[in-house]
């Protein structure tokens, strides 16, 4: 699990250490640097996934430190993550240092890894000048032994959810490769039906995912229970279309021999939710998923209920790093504190706003009774301030 995420000149950011937990929440307003966490969470993936990272003398290998150019490797700012640009678009304006040089790191337990890559204004893969990754102290005689240390999150399960989602369609996609073979959601969550299908009966494990009220522990009746907290009594069916490479969704409101509805004949907000759903009821333990905006075209109470889900599969053991406009997504993390779902110091709030240098960071904790430690101006304080307009 990533402790602490470093970034130094990239994007909104100078420098930044930010601290995450099994569940981080990022707030602030548009455009304050939240989703520049989550791309450069998104960047280290895609280049590590892209081979960016592999098979560069001393780097995972033997060496603790590595501190010679290689053009050939470096941060792939275009792929299926994150989609960045240039070198222009990804420096700091203000940048610190000599050289314009932009530094990722990320901090698991006792183990640091970091990379620095070079300025290329034009360029879309910027070449890696540094990397240090750590090694294993294991060994006789208390010898070091190098070991091919990776940062645990490129390997151990990865969900990246963006606020543009899939939204409701006749037919999904039929990617075997991305759905089963990957297990991945696509960042529109397009793979989800197909995913659902494939997976429909297998276990969800028991624990705080695990919702009581669901017809079974397997995956779709888990799903539609969590689904139900949305828009109660639905139900859901993903099937393949025969001789075709798609697959299709139905909803149910009426039981399992109820009439079946289309997602274009049902609301907006179930189709864009199940990817978030299935993201949070199929995370294990240590694999790590980034949402943008989970919360989009829910009412109050469904977002809310995101939230209880969201913290229910960090409480089992995944990292999740959440991206939220919404106050009812921040009470309902509270309430899973409060109800022991959560350890206090499991739940990391962040609350982005401008600064002299880039985005500053404020940081409410949260007690056992889900109260905050302080409320930064600005920090959802925006039903407060009109109800005193209103009533003066």
């Amino acid at each position: 699990m990533i402790d602490q995420l470093m970034l130094t000149n990239f994007k909104a950011f100078q420098h930044m250490d930010l601290k995450l937990g099994p569940l981080t929440l990022l707030t602030g307003l548009n455009s304050s640097g939240k989703s520049s966490v989550l791309q450069a969470l998104g960047l280290l993936q895609q280049s590590y996934q892209a081979g960016e990272f592999i098979d560069i003398p001393g780097l995972f290998t033997l060496t603790e430190k590595w501190d010679s150019p290689a053009t050939d490797h470096g941060f792939l700012l275009n792929g299926e993550f994150v989609s960045l640009g240039t070198g222009r678009d990804v420096l700091h304006e203000d940048f610190t240092g000599e050289e314009p040089e932009i530094t990722l790191a990320v901090s698991e337990g006792v183990y640091r890894y970091s990379w620095t890559v070079a300025y290329e204004p034009e360029q879309n893969l910027l070449p890696l000048t540094g990397a240090t990754t750590p090694l294993s102290t294991e060994g006789k005689l208390g010898r070091p032994v190098p070991a091919a240390l990776i940062p645990e999150y490129f390997t151990a399960g990865f969900q990246y959810l963006h606020a543009d989602r899939i939204s409701p369609a006749e037919f999904y996609p039929r990617d075997h490769h991305a759905a089963i073979g990957r297990g991945f959601l696509g960042v529109r969550g397009e793979h989800t039906v197909n995913f659902l299908r494939h997976h429909a009966r297998e276990e969800v494990p028991e624990g705080p995912l695990r919702h009581p009220r669901a017809a079974s522990s397997r995956l779709l009746d888990q799903a539609a229970a969590w689904m139900g907290e949305l828009c109660p009594g639905v139900d859901l069916q993903a099937a393949a279309i025969d001789g075709t490479d798609s697959v299709r969704l139905s909803y149910g409101f009426d039981g399992p021999r109820g009439t079946r509805r289309r997602p274009t004949n049902v609301g907006f907000g179930l189709t864009y939710a199940l990817p978030v759903v299935v993201a949070c009821l199929t995370a294990r333990p240590g694999s790590l998923v980034l949402l943008e905006n989970p919360e989009a075209h829910l009412h109050p109470r469904g977002q809310t209920r995101m939230a209880a889900l969201v913290a229910a599969a960090a409480a089992q053991g995944a990292q999740l790093v959440v991206e939220t406009h919404s106050d009812h997504v921040l009470n309902g993390v509270r309430l899973a504190v409060k109800r022991g779902v959560l350890a206090p110091d499991g739940a990391v709030l962040h609350y982005f706003r401008g600064g002299t240098t880039g985005s500053e960071v404020a940081s409410p904790r949260i007690d056992r009774d889900g109260l905050l430690d302080q409320w930064p101006e600005g920090f959802f304080d925006e039903l407060e301030n009109t109800l005193d307009e209103l009533l003066t």
